[in-house]
């Protein structure tokens, strides 16, 4: 099957058409009613998995809309004190507010909130084109949120549940790294490799060389090999040890806080100066400046 037909399948057919139970709930969920909605009275989806949105495409559906009309509607739920929360379609609602539409046609469907938020994100994975990063916080909200656990969620996408895990395993990564992969510097498959890397510090200079370099997947996972087989000699660990716990107390002497300090055994790291309000840290800029 063609990623194209994948992404392109009926909801109901992706959450098992052939479950009766299902297609009696949709019934009871689904009521089709099509009205002009105000566009101020919409408000977001607070489920909605796509964060980033691409400007010229918006761009060229506006001017679309402004020339043919919103050929599908948007699809809402009313909320209280006649305010509706959307559905799908929030690239349309985009384009229409872009170029000062106040009206915009919209599908009306009543059900418990629960279900809806379900459907309406189980609906985006599958319908839009995502990032892994998305799919992946997409799959965690559905966890956090709603309470699915990792098999029903495979229930009602369509994947498999190890899948699902790997998805959600990225959000472990770094979060310069996750931006690598939502700005495509970087596959999935570099951020999976990624993963099993513990050490913060060693992730982000494997994912330098990575885009500095090129490397495929293979060679990215060959290159994480050796990293790991790599032992540091004892004395180097040891000297590094003692010189970043001599900085440590400098620093706390001078500042008059706590801090940590992280290195690697190549000597590389990062200084956590702790502080605990807006007048803590004040005072800590203030002895960096006097201590000039």
């Amino acid at each position: 099957m063609s990623k194209k037909r994948a992404l392109g399948r009926g909801l109901s057919e992706l959450l098992n058409e052939n479950d009766r139970n299902y297609e009696e709930k949709k019934n009871k969920v689904f009521l089709k009613k099509i009205d002009s909605l105000e566009i101020d009275l919409i408000k977001n989806n607070p489920f909605q998995p796509r964060s980033n949105f691409n400007i010229e495409k918006i761009n060229e559906l506006a001017s679309s809309i402004d020339k043919y009309g919103i050929i599908q509607p948007i699809t809402v739920r009313k909320i209280k004190n006649g305010f509706y929360e959307l559905i799908s379609g929030e690239r349309r609602l985009r384009a229409s507010k872009s170029i000062g539409l106040k009206k915009i046609p919209a599908y009306i469907r009543t059900n418990k909130k629960q279900e809806s938020l379900e459907m309406a994100l189980v609906e985006n994975i599958q319908r839009e084109d995502l990032d892994p990063i998305e799919v992946a916080k997409s799959y965690e909200k559905l966890i956090n949120d709603l309470g699915l656990t990792q098999s029903e969620i495979s229930e009602r996408v369509g994947k498999k549940r190890s899948t699902i895990t790997n998805y959600i395993r990225l959000l472990k990564l770094d979060t310069i790294i996750q931006t690598g992969i939502r700005d495509k510097f970087i596959s999935m498959g570099h951020g999976r490799a990624l993963i099993n890397i513990d050490d913060f510090n060693l992730q982000i200079d494997i994912y330098e060389k990575i885009v500095s370099d090129k490397l495929s997947v293979r060679e990215t996972e060959d290159l994480i090999r050796k990293k790991k087989n790599k032992k540091p000699t004892k004395s180097k660990s040891k000297k590094l040890l003692n010189y970043a716990s001599i900085i440590k107390d400098k620093l706390e002497k001078i500042l008059k806080t706590s801090v940590k300090i992280k290195v690697n055994n190549d000597g590389k790291g990062s200084v956590n100066i702790l502080f605990n309000s807006q007048k803590d840290l004040n005072e800590i800029i203030d002895r960096i400046d006097e201590y000039k």
